[in-house]
């Protein structure tokens, strides 16, 4: 299952895309996190459901520093990923 997350706030500049990377690893999800230019982070991510719903949560506290004001959530459609990458 692949999902795609848009994380709103005060999400760029503050390590969110490092946190991401640690807590999806730990989760054993394969994906990616990005940064967008509207100020938001993209982050889509394809495992296992529960772990998905794990990460979620995880992007809705952020770091400390973040102030995550909303977390967009929709199923996605991707190809095979190898790994958990910064973009």
């Amino acid at each position: 299952m692949t999902r795609r997350f848009i994380v709103r706030g005060v999400v760029q500049g503050v390590g969110f895309r490092w946190f991401v990377v640690r807590k999806a690893r730990a989760l054993g999800l394969t994906g990616y996190v990005r940064n967008v230019g509207d100020g938001t982070v993209e982050v889509v991510a394809d495992g296992p459901g529960p772990a998905l719903v794990a990460l979620e949560g995880e992007l809705q506290q952020g770091p400390p520093g973040a102030e995550v004001a909303n977390v967009g959530r929709e199923e996605w459609l991707a190809g095979p990923m190898a790994s958990f990458e910064v973009r």
